[in-house]
């Protein structure tokens, strides 16, 4: 029986990993040490010593070629975290408003190799260490923000930042599944807001919090919508922090007070008379009262 002509086939990888064949074959790669050849209808079948010896060929070529492929640490220092640390440095640095052109598929793919090639601990301590060092620098330059526009850059650190991680999350979504909450029982988001919380939230805690109260006493110093911004981030990033300032966190985030006792009803009703007294000592009319019932006169 006369023998193919066509040589043994050759695995050829692309950046997607995926695999070409040679026309008239059709080949997939299971795994290095699993090669599945499957010839079309319009090859004449060899003899099975043929067969077996083109399979062994294939396999020993793939085995050989993954191999080859394999990245060394030296091969991640040098090629792929640099890619990827170039990466989160747009995304940190970006406002929401700008639109930087980035493939988040590559950096999606450098990820998956990296993990798949078992660099996955050195790739989350490289991208702790990255954002680390970011945030110790959002920190100085709000250490140097005037305390009148504390709140204000604070906000743009805060809202910059959560932005970023709506982009950095998703594309190490394989690094999270397979590394963090596998073996550090963790989630990536969460670790990445604590960063932030340690690194720059409570190094200036202390200072927002009276800037908040005075500005929350002068309506309209600063804007609503950032003192809810900052109040509500600070709330999320650590809830322990409500005690500090009770009044101010309960005016923006419900439900935090603990709940009113009837022994307290007496006090709850002299607040509310003494407000109205203040009210009305400062031109607010209680409106017309003459159809109002006798029994219900204070």
């Amino acid at each position: 029986m006369e023998e193919m002509e066509e040589d043994p086939l050759e695995r050829i990888e692309d950046d997607n990993h995926n695999c070409g064949a040679a026309e008239g074959v059709c080949v997939s790669v299971c795994s290095p040490e699993q090669v599945c050849v499957e010839y079309d209808s319009s090859s004449e079948s060899d003899s099975s010593a043929t067969s077996a010896s083109n399979s062994a060929a294939l396999l020993l070529n793939s085995t050989s070629k993954f191999l080859l492929n394999a990245m060394t640490a030296e091969d991640y220092r040098t090629v792929y975290w640099p890619k990827l640390e170039r990466a989160i440095e747009h995304l940190l640095t970006q406002s929401p408003m700008d639109h930087i052109s980035i493939s988040y598929e590559q950096i999606y793919s450098h990820v998956y190799k990296c993990v798949c090639q078992q660099h996955s601990e050195l790739l989350y301590n490289d991208l702790m260490w990255k954002i680390t060092s970011h945030l110790e620098q959002v920190s100085s330059e709000l250490q140097a923000s005037p305390p009148e526009h504390l709140i204000e850059n604070f906000n743009l650190a805060l809202t910059q930042y959560t932005a970023s991680l709506h982009c950095i999350v998703p594309v190490f979504i394989y690094m999270n599944k397979f590394y963090i909450e596998t073996k550090l029982n963790r989630d990536l988001r969460d670790d990445l807001m604590k960063l932030f919380s340690d690194h720059v939230a409570e190094k200036h805690v202390s200072t927002l919090l009276p800037l908040l109260k005075k500005a929350h006493s002068m309506p309209f110093q600063v804007k609503p919508s950032t003192m809810e911004s900052v109040v509500k981030g600070l709330y999320t990033l650590r809830p322990d922090w409500v005690p500090l300032a009770p009044a101010l966190f309960s005016r923006f985030i419900p439900q935090i007070d603990p709940p009113a006792l009837e022994s307290q009803l007496p006090y709850y009703a002299a607040q509310d008379k003494k407000l109205q007294m203040e009210l009305c000592q400062n031109g607010f009319s209680r409106g017309d009262q003459s159809r109002k019932r006798a029994s219900e006169e204070s």
